[in-house]
């Protein structure tokens, strides 16, 4: 499953109130870039943009973390969004976004072209691709005014897709999906207009999805006050993290952003037993992305400040793990399966690779990697 954060979600983002930094765990390791002998961990791509140009870094990710270049990498790719399975990398084109292109992956992560796709609406453009948990079926965000979500089928042998279905939200959808382990349900969450909004979706078997009527609650907090929800990230079993920011007023941020937990039920209802006094802060800023490990113990945020990490404990409150990894604004990240955490920063123009275990954080090899003008990433676990 891929996750791509738009420039138009992260404009709309509200601005985080300053708080005092803690110390990073987060311990040294080695200088030494020399790649193990071992087979690849995953393969990681991370589009850039310079100047109306861009391409696509490949790298193969080996057990310490350490990166080596893919053969014929870096790939003469001009991209706006990614997602990738098993055995394609699919992307928006950065010259039209009503493009989508199929890319095969190659046994030793190169990439080639094989099939494009356009979208027949009108109106708009595709803004974040994103995958269900099988890879078997490709979403987008189609930005309008009304911001629908496109639902397609991939056909594995030859990476064409079928269209299945528009689903049409209004001005609050538009955000990148998260399911949760039953692959059945996915959430994600906005604020427009100081309209607060929690939403979810219903993927069928076919791959089409129908909108979940529900209206879960949002944490407790003092009269007076309300919160902004942005984004979700669901852990393997029925579990959300969901990033709540406290408003006193539209556009008058009350504090740092928390973290509040959800649960779903086999309906797809969520329900939370988070408040104001149980909800970790963070130290990010404006939230940008977030992302939830493989086995939900740990979630990554980040954002105009930097990276931090937390426990995610399911129902129960999230933990503080770190204080802040980096100070460089951090856009996005993914994670392997293999204990790596993956990140990106536009602004600085670089690749972190941290090994996240429960002993610690230590950086890998080579971290950070220079990538000017870096967009997107997506990390393709082996």
């Amino acid at each position: 499953m891929s996750r791509s954060i738009s420039l138009f979600s992260l404009a709309i983002a509200a601005i985080c109130a300053s708080t005092v930094l803690l110390s990073a765990q987060v311990t040294s390791s080695s200088t030494e870039t020399s790649r193990p002998t071992s087979s690849p961990v995953a393969y990681v791509y991370v589009s850039t943009s310079q100047n109306g140009t861009g391409q696509i870094d490949g790298f193969a990710a080996f057990s310490n973390g350490s990166l080596s270049s893919i053969p014929g990498s870096p790939f003469s790719y001009y991209v706006s969004s990614m997602a990738a399975n098993s055995g394609w990398l699919f992307d928006v084109n950065g010259s039209d976004n009503n493009l989508i292109e199929s890319n095969i992956i190659a046994s030793d992560g190169a990439i080639a072209a094989a099939y494009t796709y356009q979208v027949q609406q009108t109106g708009g453009g595709l803004v974040n691709l994103f995958l269900d948990h099988t890879g078997s079926s490709l979403y987008s965000d189609y930005f309008t005014e009304n911001n629908d979500y496109l639902a397609f089928a991939i056909d594995q042998s030859n990476g064409e897709f079928e269209y299945l279905n528009d689903l049409p939200g209004g001005p609050g959808f538009g955000y990148v999906l998260s399911f949760i382990g039953n692959n059945q349900y996915a959430y994600s969450s906005d604020c427009y207009h100081f309209s607060p909004e929690i939403y979810g979706v219903q993927r069928n078997s076919s791959g089409n999805i129908s909108a979940l009527n529900i209206n879960p609650p949002l944490p407790a907090i003092p009269s007076g006050y309300g919160y902004c929800p942005y984004l979700a990230a669901a852990d393997p079993t029925n579990h959300l993290a969901i990033a709540v920011q406290a408003m006193k007023g539209f556009n008058d941020p009350a504090g740092p952003y928390q973290f509040a937990s959800y649960t779903a039920d086999a309906s797809g209802n969520l329900t939370t037993n988070s408040t104001y006094k149980n909800m970790p802060a963070t130290l990010v800023g404006t939230i940008y992305d977030y992302w939830m490990s493989p086995n939900g113990k740990y979630l990554a945020v980040g954002g105009n400040k930097g990276l931090q990490l937390f426990h995610f404990n399911g129902a129960n409150p999230l933990t503080v793990m770190t204080g802040l990894l980096t100070s460089d604004a951090v856009n996005q990240m993914f994670w392997d399966n293999a204990n790596h955490l993956y990140a990106i920063s536009s602004k600085a123009g670089k690749l972190f690779v941290y090994t996240v275990t429960s002993t610690g954080v230590t950086r890998a090899p080579g971290s950070p990697h220079t990538i000017a003008g870096a967009q997107n990433i997506v990390v393709l676990p082996k």
